[in-house]
């Protein structure tokens, strides 16, 4: 195993450290591993936060600042964060106006969440929960009861944390983040498996002229496993199941083109060419688009498609300012 660490065991206090090293926006609580913005939201508006394993950088702590994030708790590698930090986050970021809480459908986030919201609610903090369940590749996985939450997450976190930060109330953050959810569908594919630091070897076996098609982010199996193809075949097998899944035509769309970690900035906008004509040719109208990492899979090749369904209000959030260590949009 080839890695830039010290030791296994301290790889995400480590890097913890150079986040807060890096970025004078954000504060970092070492002892609960929770990122904060460096200056609190103003009093009387919401609060958000979201959180969970580590490995999937800049996802969830890069996107803490103005205009996103309130707090981001850190797991363990592909472990949800504790109620622990959960209610410690939640906790702090409170200013009087609730907060709401931004959960990937894997089984232990939901518990954690539940279990840290139960506990802010009795020391009378408010707080709403949307789940995001985004994956078409699979029903169920090893880590779910249900769809697995992605890549929808990002996009999400981008638009409700405008509405927060413009003043909107929790209730109406809360159907906003609903509406984002139920319109976003995500399908991703692997070349080669991740390596976890503790594990010290590939999680799985993918033989080099092998790919996996609906891989999720933890390493999980997807759909099925074929021969690797050319950009414009594996980009019709990310595009044709989230067409199938929801009919995007007549709205606007965001599109996100994501690395999930392993694979260079050439390849994903050579794919991301190959998405758009795809999708130009079934009706389809990109609006706004991210190509990047942005929720990755440790060093894993391979990429994932993201699309949302938007209306104006949404777009006109995805425009606002932002500031965070993880989206750039400038302010």
């Amino acid at each position: 195993m080839k890695k830039l660490i010290n030791s296994p065991d301290d790889v995400i206090a480590d890097a913890l450290k150079g986040v807060e090293a890096s970025d004078g926006n954000v504060r970092v609580d070492h002892a609960n591993r929770v990122i904060y913005r460096a200056t609190p939201k103003e009093a009387g508006k919401v609060a958000i936060i979201s959180g969970g394993g580590s490995g999937h950088e800049p996802m969830h702590g890069g996107f803490v600042g103005i205009g996103m994030l309130d707090a981001a708790c850190a797991g363990q590698v592909f472990t949800s964060p504790t109620p622990d930090q959960m209610l410690e986050a939640t906790t702090t970021v409170d200013t009087g106006a609730g907060v709401l809480h931004i959960v990937k459908n894997y089984t232990g986030d939901i518990m954690n969440f539940e279990m840290a919201a139960e506990m802010a609610a009795d020391a009378g903090i408010p707080v709403e929960t949307v789940v995001v369940a985004d994956d078409v590749a699979v029903q169920d996985s090893l880590y779910t009861a249900g769809r697995r939450g992605v890549g929808t997450t990002v996009l999400l976190e981008k638009i409700v944390g405008a509405a927060a930060e413009e003043g909107q109330d929790l209730g109406a953050v809360k159907v906003l983040a609903q509406k984002v959810a139920d319109n976003g569908r995500s399908m991703g594919m692997a070349l080669t498996s991740c390596t976890v630091p503790s594990a010290g070897k590939p999680t799985f076996d993918l033989p080099e002229d092998q790919m996996e098609i609906g891989i999720g982010i933890h390493g999980e199996p997807g759909r099925h496993r074929e021969p690797i193809g050319d950009a414009k075949s594996i980009a019709k097998q990310l595009v044709d199941p989230i067409l199938q899944d929801l009919d995007f035509t007549g709205s606007p769309v965001i599109a996100m083109l994501n690395g999930m970690g392993g694979t260079p900035l050439i390849e994903l906008y050579l794919m991301y060419g190959e998405v758009v004509a795809l999708l130009k040719e079934a009706g389809v109208e990109i609006s706004r688009n991210l190509v990047g990492n942005y929720i990755t899979s440790l060093d894993m090749a391979g990429c994932s498609l993201t699309l949302v369904k938007a209306d104006e209000e949404m777009i006109r959030l995805w425009d606002a300012p932002v500031k965070t260590a993880g989206l750039r949009w400038g302010l």
